[in-house]
């Protein structure tokens, strides 16, 4: 497809969050086409990657992220609307659910771009995720080779995105006994709440930025799982990429580890500042001495060793499948959020819509839900014969031998009894929009209804729910 006539984008496209476009109206500029799909990490470095093109060369680049489904929820329109929002794609979206323009362009896997040159010719195309360096000197070249001029103002018309003014996709949620903490993920914040969902303490300036220092002067950028021990909250900062820690005596925030772009960790002595890369960080879960990270971008799990200052791989093989075993030679896919329960750490995978079990002492990796990238479903029952779609968040109930799950973009909450029991779901009084964290205490399911922009405190054994007034 390579020096072709880029293929023009059909009507079987629907545009989400501008007036329509066409390739041939945008000859003259080095134009960068991104095929996506709303639940990948991959996908969600990939959107950073085009929005960060799109504003250092305005003037001289147009970008259209065409989005592609992987899962069957994916498909409507809505919510790729609302992903667009929550994560501020920046960008020109279009939704293709049948894969016409993916086909067109002869696209095989996510997340991949086009670069087309200003005659409207395909230059180049990049496949997978930290690439930028590569996509960037592709376009870098072309804008050289047609003498294009940098011009900010001319960055694309996009419709207003969807803000909310209390809470804003809260995308984290842990509770102790006094307090609830939720991560305001969309407004890149975090809240400490008493247990009625009245707001105690902005905790990070609420710009999306990537700072440590005082409650007020502390900066994150979407951040996503939160895990309480004593006096210290770990907080996934999944858009700095960051693993931080914020000091709940008096707010004060810390980077552990985290170069604020997507990479490969490495284990070892964390000095003082240094700061290791990691990728997609999507949950946190603490015990004493211990804080285990969700990797999604780099599918693995790795550990943070408090008395050490250390960071230690613990499973995962780095590729994107469902396999078990110890170690690395274990694999996951896009693990997303954790449980622990004494010796055992519970991870659902999100891109194959499975949960899976950990055995700390051996790093024995066995799935106890799931079958597969592409076998997902919305069916409860015994466990070979449940399928859930994009899971994204699990809790060990304190009080019961049983795990809950956000069954994310089915909108339900499942029941898992441990020890061989079958699954089962609650029925939730309210109405659940891709819940994405929950937690379990004293009888009563936490839950971040992300795509309502709420937190709902839920009886565990009736479903009856109270929506918090969380900052109203």
């Amino acid at each position: 497809m390579v020096n072709t006539p880029a293929p023009e984008f059909t009507s079987a496209i629907e545009w989400i969050n501008c007036d329509p476009v066409t390739l041939r109206a945008l000859r003259g500029y080095v134009i960068v086409v991104g095929f996506w799909s709303t639940g990948s990490a991959y996908c969600r470095n990939l959107m950073d990657d085009l929005r960060y093109l799109q504003k250092k060369y305005a003037g001289a680049v147009q970008v259209v992220a065409v989005h592609c489904p992987k899962f069957e929820a994916e498909r409507n329109p809505k919510l790729v609307r609302k992903v667009c929002a929550q994560i501020e794609a920046g960008v020109r979206v279009a939704h293709d659910p049948n894969f016409v323009s993916w086909q067109h362009h002869g696209i095989t896997a996510w997340p991949s771009a086009v670069v087309i040159d200003p005659d409207g010719r395909t230059s180049a195309m990049v496949v997978g995720d930290q690439r930028r360096d590569e996509l960037e000197a592709h376009v870098t070249r072309l804008i050289a080779d047609a003498g294009l001029a940098l011009e900010e103002a001319l960055l694309p018309s996009l419709n207003p995105i969807e803000r909310q003014q209390a809470l804003s996709f809260p995308g984290g949620i842990c509770v102790n006994e006094r307090h609830l903490y939720v991560a305001d993920s969309g407004h890149h914040r975090i809240l400490e709440c008493s247990r009625d969902g009245r707001v105690l303490r902005h905790i990070g300036t609420g710009v999306a930025e990537y700072n440590d220092g005082t409650i007020h002067a502390a900066a994150f950028r979407q951040p996503r799982g939160l895990s309480l021990m004593r006096d210290i909250l770990f907080v996934a900062d999944t858009g700095n990429n960051a693993l931080r820690r914020v000091r709940l005596v008096d707010g004060d925030v810390f980077t552990i580890a985290g170069a604020g772009r997507a990479g490969q960790p490495v284990g070892g002595t964390l000095d003082l500042g240094k700061r290791v890369a990691l990728n997609q960080p999507w949950d946190v879960a603490a015990t004493d001495d211990r804080v285990y990270i969700s990797l999604a971008g780099n599918n693995q799990i790795w550990m943070y060793d408090r008395a050490r200052n250390a960071l230690q791989f613990v499973a995962g093989s780095g590729d994107l499948s469902l396999a078990d075993g110890d170690g690395e030679a274990a694999a996951f896919a896009q693990p997303a959020g954790l449980a622990l329960a004494q010796l055992m750490l519970y991870v659902v995978d999100s891109g194959s819509s499975a949960l899976r079990s950990l055995q700390l002492g051996t790093r024995r990796v066995q799935t106890l839900l799931g079958q597969g990238l592409f076998e997902f479903g919305n069916e409860v029952g015994a466990r070979t014969a449940t399928r859930m779609q994009y899971p994204l968040a699990v809790a060990k109930d304190p009080d019961a031998a049983c795990l809950w799950i956000a069954d994310s973009y089915n909108n339900q909450i499942c029941r898992l009894k441990l020890g061989g029991g079958e699954v089962t779901r609650i029925e939730v009084s309210a109405k659940l929009d891709c819940p994405s964290a929950i937690a379990a205490f004293g009888g009563s399911l936490w839950i971040a209804n992300t795509h309502a922009h709420e937190v709902l405190r839920v009886d565990a054994a009736t479903g009856t729910s109270v929506r918090l007034p969380v900052g109203e």
